[in-house]
């Protein structure tokens, strides 16, 4: 019988981003231990965050929550007060915890909503990717304009949503895989660190965006093998 007998992984995407994204950074590492994966399309506008809660409230069965950046935040919140129906965390990329106060993400997505509204979103994404890597260009590319007319309404929704407190994250017992690229300045290796350090059973995993833009299923990997070790191996 396989460890990972019956699971399932269900993982939500970041701000701005989709379940698109998701997929290429963990369909592969996933399956490379026997674990389907689910991820929802989010749902753009002010119901961003209701949507993606509501995806995991219509999971059933044994399942892995996570996601990237707010994604990983909403279903760590999920996991929280959910403890019957977590069996598992796959975190990537977490930008806060608590309140997003001036969380460098949070001040990022508020910039980025207002620069839409005011300039539309053609110009506001050739400012938001001026400088960035290819890859993440590319990305913002492809999935900002997905989100069509409610692209301000996600952000701003998304920068004002709160992260799990360290209190909710010492309630998820259940093995977790956090993981960051210890280069990106917008979610902090710091804010992945106190996560790991809060939660019960949890173990960090590392990449560099450089590494991400080579090859996406860096982070995947990242995530799934922390979730492992936490798994099968003690502190």
């Amino acid at each position: 019988m396989s460890v990972t007998e019956q699971l399932m992984a269900v993982l939500l995407p970041g701000t701005g981003s989709d379940d698109a994204f998701v997929r290429s950074v963990f369909a592969g590492p996933l399956s490379a231990v026997g674990i389907p994966l689910r991820t929802p399309r989010p749902n753009p506008g002010k119901d961003l965050v209701r949507a993606a809660f509501a995806a995991l409230d219509e999971t059933s069965g044994p399942v892995l929550v996570g996601g990237i950046s707010l994604g990983a935040q909403v279903a760590a919140r999920w996991a929280a007060n959910h403890p019957n129906r977590c069996v598992g965390l796959l975190v990537a990329l977490p930008a806060w915890t608590g309140d997003p106060g001036a969380a460098p993400a949070a001040l990022a997505a508020r910039h980025s909503a207002a620069d839409v509204r005011a300039r539309g979103t053609s110009a506001a994404l050739a400012s938001a990717v001026a400088g960035v890597a290819p890859w993440l260009a590319a990305e913002l590319t492809r999935s900002w304009p997905a989100h069509g007319e409610n692209l301000p309404d996600s952000l701003d929704t998304a920068s004002t949503e709160p992260g799990p407190t360290l209190d909710e994250l010492a309630r998820i017992d259940v093995p977790a895989g956090v993981a960051c690229c210890t280069d990106d300045p917008i979610h902090p290796a710091e804010v992945a660190q106190a996560w790991v350090d809060a939660l019960p059973n949890a173990r960090l995993g590392t990449t560099t965006l450089a590494t991400v833009g080579a090859d996406r299923e860096a982070l995947g990997r990242a995530t799934v093998l922390a979730w492992l070790r936490a798994r099968f191996t003690s502190r």
